[in-house]
């Protein structure tokens, strides 16, 4: 007798950018966006699928948006929400989900470790790894970050001083802090909005360590 095949899974801390193809079972914890094509998703509370979705059945427990085709059941729990163009087979929605029927705006959500290391003095490149965002509805370019409670040094995009930029900025790797030489302590804080005026709410702080 064969071994029913183990799940992929998408652990909570984990951002997939791209396609998923010829998925059996798809447990998401974390986030998903873009093309994801399986037997079976499953998406937990708090995981989240932005894209196209099409799926024999689906269990949802978090958010699932876009484009959706569920060829069975698709079963909506109590803290599950499906939004956009949906098709379903057949289905079942528990009391508290929520099953939509146009697409609305998702803001941007700040991720990343928020932490960066310089040298006394120096400049450090900011990278994806340190900063990012997510948002499925607005491009690298339309994603601006806005700086404020700088300590021990500045923002620079190539070369000169700023207090905002874009997630493509971030991405072509000309964003850096440059540390005044003289703190010991250093940091920002950070918001990002997208191109319709939607924030990721109160900035967060980003620590610089010292070198």
């Amino acid at each position: 007798m064969t071994a029913p095949a183990k799940p992929t899974i998408i652990g909570p801390d984990l951002i997939v950018k791209g396609d998923i193809r010829n998925g059996g079972v798809i447990e998401v914890r974390g986030y998903v966006e873009g093309s994801l094509a399986a037997d079976h998703l499953i998406v937990h509370d708090g995981g989240r699928v932005f894209g196209t979705v099409r799926v024999n059945a689906a269990d949802v427990n978090g958010m699932v948006q876009g484009t959706v085709a569920v060829r069975n059941l698709v079963n909506i729990g109590a803290t599950g929400t499906v939004a956009g163009d949906v098709r379903y087979g057949k289905l079942a929605l528990a009391s508290g989900g929520n099953l939509e029927a146009s697409v609305r705006n998702v803001p941007p959500e700040l991720a990343g470790d928020f932490e960066i290391a310089v040298r006394r003095g120096r400049a450090v490149t900011i990278t994806t790894a340190d900063l990012t965002a997510i948002d499925p509805d607005n491009t690298a370019t339309e994603l601006t970050y806005q700086v404020s409670n700088l300590r021990g040094g500045e923002i620079r995009l190539a070369g000169s001083s700023v207090t905002s930029f874009t997630d493509a900025d971030i991405r072509a790797g000309t964003v850096a802090f440059a540390h005044d030489g003289t703190a010991d302590m250093a940091g920002f804080d950070v918001a990002v909005t997208d191109k319709a005026g939607a924030s990721s709410g109160t900035p967060r702080p980003i620590t610089v360590v010292v070198l």
